[in-house]
């Protein structure tokens, strides 16, 4: 989501972060994975510092992922990154169950962990947790979650730079005074802040929002099929629809579709990954515009940026990752399948310099 993700992964996602985002069948149970993945970790080169020196560091990672594989890469470059570390992981995954992610979280706080990474949520639910675990000195580094507690590391994608890129895409597609739609839900960070970047467009730009409609679940792409169907039945004049987390722009774009409305319509996304890049250059999609950072990459660099606070070398209470913006018609023209391959086309998305020392040995995609 950050996504949305909020998930933009986030809700990235994450986004995703949300935000970020959605939810997956429930799983009950935390799990240690070894963080084996297609990744490839770099040499590392200097001396270890405390607590790395003294062997593997136990890390809790407490996430609220949702549907699509936004969510599943974030956790793949997460776990990677982790086990390149030396890092003993254990991932809970409350999955859209908001009270779990609290369960989720107190139990981390319980289970000895040095650190716990927080991978979107609602900060009503979770914030009396994060301020129990800041009291008893663990570190805190959250993904897409908005928090008060003085002493937590934020992380996140720039998710008004990730709006703006798209939103500009979408003026020149669109037009000035064109009527649009919009797809998006309230209260998850990432989402919320793609919001303030669309209100400010639609007022510069002269659009007419002719409807809003959006929802989060554990199938948010399939389950706002039938919303954007409904809205666009009454206002099947709208030049394009505005949908910022890639499981809502999923759901969307099948809806213009079953609508038969593709030539007519277009779609403008969020956030990225493998089914986004499908779905985009399959024929006759309407989806013509999203961005996003790498998943994978983005999962590896927040457990960097907590192996650095652990260490005491990171120096600062937020991290930022850049997106990029990607067009349908660059991806065709660059015949992208995959994420691997947009990877090659778009070194932008590479956040290996992001957090990182000659300590750490940093995960590849």
């Amino acid at each position: 989501m950050s996504r949305t993700r909020l998930p933009l992964a986030a809700l990235s996602l994450a986004s995703v972060s949300a935000l970020v985002l959605s939810g997956c069948s429930q799983s009950s149970d935390a799990s240690k994975d070894s963080g084996d993945t297609a990744a490839s970790a770099s040499a590392a080169t200097g001396k270890k510092p405390a607590p790395f020196s003294a062997g593997t560091v136990k890390v809790a990672l407490v996430r609220q992922s949702g549907a699509g594989d936004y969510f599943e890469q974030w956790g793949n470059g997460a776990k990677a990154q982790a086990k390149a570390l030396g890092i003993d992981l254990t991932v809970y995954d409350a999955q859209a169950d908001n009270a779990k992610q609290a369960t989720d979280l107190s139990s981390a706080i319980n289970s000895g962990a040095r650190a716990i990474i927080i991978d979107h949520g609602f900060p009503a639910t979770i914030q009396p947790e994060i301020d129990k675990a800041v009291k008893k000195g663990i570190k805190v580094v959250v993904y897409d979650v908005e928090t008060s507690t003085k002493g937590v590391v934020s992380t996140k994608q720039d998710d008004a730079s990730m709006a703006k890129a798209v939103l500009d895409v979408m003026a020149k597609e669109v037009g000035k005074d064109a009527k649009v739609g919009y797809v998006n839900v309230a209260g998850y960070a990432a989402l919320d802040k793609r919001d303030t970047v669309w209100k400010s467009t639609v007022t510069s730009e002269g659009w007419k929002q002719q409807f809003k409609v959006g929802k989060v679940t554990d199938s948010t792409a399939t389950d706002n099929v039938p919303l954007v169907s409904a809205a666009l039945t009454q206002h099947s004049d709208v030049a394009g629809v505005f949908a910022p987390y890639d499981e809502l722009a999923k759901g969307t774009v099948l809806a213009v579709q079953n609508k038969k409305l593709q030539d007519k319509v277009k779609v403008f996304g969020a956030d990225v990954s493998n089914a986004d890049i499908q779905q985009m250059t399959a024929t006759d999609s309407p989806w013509v515009a999203t961005a996003g950072t790498d998943p994978s990459a983005v999962g590896a660099a927040v457990v960097r940026t907590t192996a650095l606070e652990l260490a005491g070398q990171l120096g600062k209470t937020s991290v930022e990752f850049p997106a990029v913006a990607i067009t349908q018609d660059f991806l065709r023209e660059k015949k992208i399948a995959n994420m691997d391959e947009l990877r090659e086309a778009l070194p932008a998305l590479n956040l290996s310099q992001v957090s990182t020392a000659d300590w750490i040995s940093n995960v590849a995609h």
